[in-house]
């Protein structure tokens, strides 16, 4: 059997991919391969508009002829419509194609994937848990959302706590600083206070001198 990914490039599709041999009709006797060509296999020349009906309508028979999957080769038992061959593709466990994760040169069938991402060791994935960070396989079993989550919220508590024991200590500095100001106001009226008594007896002591003065003057 012709390799199915040359069929491509032969012009026409391959007549092994049949699971019946076409009808020699539809088969194209210059690629030999069953038709599908919009321009013709003779002169490479587009086909004529008033042929497009035609075509189409030929096309779409072509279309619905069974076919063997491109992958039988690779294991793949399913046959289906030549019109459902790309979806198939799409989908086949039996597809080649290559590891999804950067770096990873490896091509392995489609059903083989899941086996292979066990073990690339380029594999890698954000965590499934949302927290955003990207997993590799040695890093996930060190990985836990619930603990780093646990660990950031009791930094933050230690770190909230330091903040509001500062927070206490620079108000109870400042209560001392203001009961020490009152006090020192407190004993500046105090102060004021026996001054202004002691003026008030220094004026009362002279008045009543000034007083005795003058008697005695007059008596004499």
């Amino acid at each position: 059997m012709a390799d199915p990914d040359m069929s491509s490039q032969s012009g026409g599709h391959d007549v092994e991919l049949f699971v019946e041999t076409p009808d020699y009709d539809l088969i194209c006797t210059i690629c030999q391969g069953v038709l599908r060509h919009q321009t013709c296999p003779c002169c490479r020349k587009p086909v004529n508009q008033s042929l497009i009906f035609v075509m189409f309508k030929l096309s779409k028979v072509i279309g619905r002829l069974k076919i063997k999957c491109k992958n039988k080769i690779r294991g793949c038992p399913h046959t289906l419509a030549l019109s459902e061959q790309y979806c198939h593709s799409m989908s086949c466990l039996f597809e080649l194609i290559p590891c999804p994760y950067q770096g990873c040169r490896a091509q392995l069938l489609r059903r083989d994937l899941d086996a292979h991402a066990r073990h690339c060791e380029h594999w890698s994935q954000p965590c499934h848990m949302g927290c955003g960070t990207v997993l590799s396989h040695r890093t996930q079993a060190k990985h836990n959302c619930y603990r780093q989550l646990r660990h950031e919220y009791e930094a933050r508590q230690r770190n909230h706590r330091a903040i509001a024991a500062a927070l206490q200590r620079k108000m109870r500095r400042m209560q001392s600083t203001m009961a020490d100001m009152k006090r020192q106001i407190g004993l500046i009226c105090e102060s004021l206070e026996v001054m202004d008594e002691l003026e008030e007896v220094e004026e009362e002591d002279l008045g009543e001198t000034s007083g005795s003065f003058s008697s005695s003057t007059s008596s004499s």
